[in-house]
């Protein structure tokens, strides 16, 4: 449970007030999360570093474990919160670098196939290129609740996955509602991804959250999820329960985690990097800075 540590945020006052209870400190992102600078620069402090880091080998390259940090880990806590069984299907909403490697994590636990939901065709076409027995929706130009009934012999998905968050796109009335609703303020948070994913999933089954939420949430579906009887599992990666396993998993060869990286810029570009990815996230998939 190293995600909700009650000792390495030396600024809860924020966090208890809006959730009851602060959680862990969180390296690069806002002063509820204990204020840390980001790992995008030539150095990071790292405090607790008796409990943090872990020893990597001089005989793996750096971009294999790079993810260990941060994306492998969400991605393969998410699929394993699915209690995946063996030749279950999984839908994942999010075919950006978390939903690549939920991906390939639901296959490593025995998913027999994955289905990647997004409109970002060239995002869906690097998923299916890079597994066998993935389909791929783009919600863009398809039903995906019918589509996934389709797909699962009208049953739907044992287990889906929001690798979307808290600011998820769409086409139907909802999610225009929302995106309405937030540029003026009177939402915080827009969850279309994750209604949709509880409309599809199968009765009894599980829909895991990597995907990030901070606020409020408008028009939840709970009478759907009660009378479905489904299970949902969340939260902030446990990074540190999960790195040594798949540093090992590297070190075997089940999975090479720099598949995933779409562009190579030096430090200094990064500002054109971030602007990059922004406008154009077929193509800027991945970025890595060397400093």
């Amino acid at each position: 449970m190293f995600s909700v540590c009650d000792n390495s945020n030396p600024k809860p006052e924020g966090q208890e007030t809006a959730y009851g209870y602060a959680r862990s400190g969180l390296f690069g992102s806002s002063h509820l999360m204990g204020g840390f600078a980001g790992g995008q620069a030539e150095y990071a402090r790292v405090p607790f570093a008796d409990v943090g880091p872990i020893k990597v080998p001089d005989s793996i390259d750096d971009e294999k474990v790079l993810f260990l940090s941060d994306i492998f880990p969400t991605g393969f806590m998410a699929a394993e919160n699915c209690n995946i069984q063996e030749g279950d299907t999984v839908a994942i909403w999010g075919a950006g670098p978390v939903g690549q490697f939920a991906t390939k994590s639901a296959f490593m636990l025995g998913a027999e196939k994955v289905v990647v939901i997004d409109h970002y065709q060239d995002r869906l076409d690097f998923a299916k290129a890079n597994n066998e027995n993935v389909e791929t929706i783009n919600f863009d130009d398809t039903e995906v609740h019918d589509k996934l009934k389709d797909l699962t012999g009208g049953r739907g998905p044992d287990s889906c996955i929001d690798a979307v968050g808290l600011e998820s796109h769409g086409t139907t009335p909802d999610a225009i509602l929302d995106r309405v609703k937030a540029a003026v303020f009177l939402a915080t948070d827009r969850p279309h991804a994750l209604r949709q994913a509880i409309f599809c999933v199968r009765k009894g089954g599980t829909v895991s959250i990597p995907g990030a939420y901070g606020g409020f949430m408008d028009k939840f579906p709970i009478g759907a999820a009660f009378n479905k009887g489904l299970t949902f599992k969340m939260g902030q990666t446990h990074m540190q329960a999960y790195m040594p396993k798949l540093l090992t998993a590297i070190e075997e060869g089940k999975i090479d985690p720099s598949f995933v990286i779409s562009h190579r810029l030096d430090l200094s570009e990064a500002p054109t990097g971030y602007k990059n990815f922004n406008i154009e996230k077929n193509e800027w998939r991945k970025i890595v800075l060397k400093p």
